[in-house]
């Protein structure tokens, strides 16, 4: 088994000696590229296997197998000259899209679309591609120690992006498709799918319904994703092979919140949604114009908001990950907040404990379950604790799904409108009434819990850090609510 730590560490270092690298994007992003075709060249050994009549949607010369996977095979200038004059343009424009192999080709097409070769040695090159041969992606072990890596260079990748953008982590996307509970036909999508952590979870829950080939295409076809980002976008295609979505036409490159709301039909809607959506930053100016004037707005999570309001169908279920700011934030806000409730039973907020997405954000975050179809009349809320003896998550000591149990425990049936749900330390339930007297303003605290005096000064000190995230956070939202009045002010 090839210690694939030790590798992706190697080939980092033999990167950093590249002249035309720099910076840790620019070394993710010729990494990611290069996994892409090794995986996908893989994969096409199965395929081989199990389908008589398989067509590679690539030419001959242009599979991995056929360049990349001898180690004494080209290198220096030829190798170089070969991928930017032959891969990469073959890759971006010139593949064959009709046919047997043409979604393949599509799907290609699409991950190399703003893909770039930044490497200018090939002799580096080189020895960066003979580490990547040493891992076989067909071995269930490296596959899973892969997923692993897959993690780490999300990290990396966050290290190196933008604010607003915060990878779930494993335990939360498990908890919330666990509780939604996507069946084997019901299409599930996330307009804002990152590196896809909400669709590899749900490939894994549905996949336990699947016992035949037919079961099989029905799962794959009943995966939808957008991202705008390339590199994401890249990474979560190249997640959808690892996790057996050999086609993953359903991933789309794309902004979800630039088509106008009125253009999305009937046939768009779907059965489930579950996302988490950039909080925090801003949309492009313009892109608010294709809301409706009452939800305008450039805070990309509201928007999402709306979005997924819209797109969901008749009894449609959906769970949104959401900053506190989204609990009381006032004016448009109040006006989305007032829609949900109306349009959406909103029976479920998990209010998760600071740190949860630490280090990425120390902003308070919750988890939103609703069904779309009817009006909200009661909202029950659940504080999930730290483990005993847990202070806060850090990268050595994250979230853990297990922790998740008591909830799982308490849940009980939408059906019968969660009757057996009980009232506990952890959980409390609001009636519509209350919220409407409130103006909307969801940030209901624990009332079965005591403010409590913290005498540890460790303790005080993370606080107050988590208080100076949780302030830059609200100061952000703060900019763009000036922002978008001035720009509304300039346009009357």
């Amino acid at each position: 088994m090839s210690n694939v730590t030790g590798i992706i560490k190697s080939i980092q270092d033999i990167m950093r000696k590249d002249v035309g690298v720099d910076g840790d994007a620019q070394r993710i992003s010729q990494l990611v590229w290069m996994f892409f075709l090794k995986i996908f060249d893989d994969r096409e050994d199965e395929l081989e296997l199990l389908e008589d009549d398989y067509t590679s949607p690539l030419p001959e010369e242009l599979r991995w197998r056929s360049w990349a996977k001898d180690p004494e095979g080209m290198t220096g200038e030829t190798l170089s000259d070969f991928v930017n004059l032959q891969l990469f343009p073959t890759l971006k424009s010139k593949l064959t899209t009709r046919g047997t192999a043409g979604k393949r080709a599509l799907v290609i097409r699409d991950v190399f679309e703003d893909a770039y070769n930044y490497m200018k040695s090939g002799t580096l090159m080189r020895q960066v591609i003979n580490k990547i041969c040493e891992i076989d992606f067909n071995t269930r072990k490296d596959r899973h120690t892969f997923g692993a890596i897959y993690e780490q260079i999300l990290k990396d990748l966050q290290s190196a992006g933008n604010a607003g953008e915060f990878y779930t982590p494993r335990a939360v996307t498990s908890f919330i498709v666990n509780r939604v509970d996507p069946q084997l036909a019901e299409i599930m999508l996330d307009p804002a799918c990152g590196t896809g952590g909400f669709l590899s979870s749900t490939i894994e829950h549905k996949r336990k319904s699947v016992k035949t080939p037919e079961d099989e295409e029905t799962l794959q076809a009943s995966i939808h994703g957008v991202e705008k980002k390339a590199l994401p976008h890249m990474l979560c295609v190249t997640n959808m092979i690892l996790h057996g979505i050999d086609t993953p036409a359903n991933i789309k490159h794309d902004n979800t919140l630039s088509r106008p709301l009125r253009d999305y039909s009937n046939k768009d809607r779907v059965h489930v949604i579950v996302t988490n959506p950039p909080f925090g930053g801003m949309e492009e100016d313009g892109i608010e114009n294709n809301f409706p004037a009452s939800f305008r707005t450039r805070e990309t999570a509201d928007l999402f908001m709306t979005l997924i309001i819209h797109l969901l169908k008749k009894q449609g279920r959906a769970a949104v990950v959401l900053p506190d700011g989204f609990f009381f934030g006032e004016g448009m806000k109040t006006r989305l907040k007032e829609k949900l409730l109306s349009e959406c039973n909103l029976h479920t907020i998990v209010r998760l404990p600071n740190g949860v997405f630490n280090p990425y954000t120390g902003i308070k975050t919750n988890l939103l379950f609703f069904t779309k179809g009817q009006p909200t009349e009661q909202i029950w809320y659940y504080e999930h604790p730290y483990p005993q003896g847990v202070k806060s998550y850090n990268k050595t000591k994250p979230m853990r799904f297990e922790e998740f149990q008591p909830e799982i425990d308490w849940w009980g049936r939408e059906a019968d409108g969660f009757a057996d749900r009980k009232e506990t330390e952890q959980a409390w339930k609001v009636t519509i009434d209350e919220i409407k007297a409130r103006n909307y303003n969801l940030d209901i605290k624990n009332p079965h819990v005591d403010e409590q005096v913290i005498h540890d000064p460790d303790q005080l000190l993370e606080e107050y850090e988590q208080q100076q995230q949780e302030i830059a956070g609200l100061r952000d939202q703060l900019k763009g609510i000036l922002a978008e009045a001035l720009n509304t002010n300039g346009a009357g």
